[in-house]
């Protein structure tokens, strides 16, 4: 859904749309999306500003990832609202670098016209995923011997230690 900016000077664009699996391309992340994400919330034009664009709302999804210890399947539901700026690109677009301050950090920048309301929850998912995927907390991951499963069986393998790697240093004098 393309959100005009055109469109928001006239008037606040309201939205509530669902979006099925496949229909927003998480294929490069390592994740998919595995129930329909639905999103509703407004966009608009600010009052004396100069192009500049708030955009807030809710999304819910359930994505799914390969477990980080195990590599079986982990699940990632997710229910959050997110409340963003944009400016136009052409607030910042120069020839040379140009330093900003941390209040700009926290605002996006949009070309041609508006946003893409797919392109907009796309990052606020891959935001709201954890760094570390896995299947839960208690997750006992693959034995680094036999390659079994943990969490589906009890293997006897016994993983020899590093040795005494420190010991050469022990053993300078100073």
């Amino acid at each position: 859904m393309f959100l005009s900016v055109k469109e928001m000077e006239l008037r606040k664009i309201r939205f509530d749309e669902t979006f099925a699996p496949g229909q927003i391309d998480f294929s490069g992340e390592s994740v998919e999306q595995s129930s329909p994400l639905h999103a509703a919330g407004s966009a608009e034009m600010l009052a004396h500003s100069d192009g500049e664009v708030w955009l807030r709302g809710r999304y819910t999804v359930e994505m799914a990832a390969q477990c980080d210890r195990c590599l079986g399947r982990a699940r990632f539901p997710l229910d959050a609202p997110f409340d963003l700026f944009y400016r136009p690109m052409s607030f910042i677009a120069r020839e040379e670098e140009v330093a900003i301050d941390e209040g700009e950090a926290e605002i996006g920048f949009y070309e041609a016209g508006g946003l893409e309301l797919e392109d907009v929850l796309h990052e606020q998912i891959l935001l709201a995923l954890p760094m570390q995927r896995v299947c839960s907390e208690t997750c006992k991951g693959i034995c680094p011997v036999c390659g079994k499963n943990r969490n589906e069986s009890v293997c006897d393998c016994r993983v020899e230690g590093a040795g005494d790697r420190w010991g050469a240093l022990r053993k300078l004098e100073l």
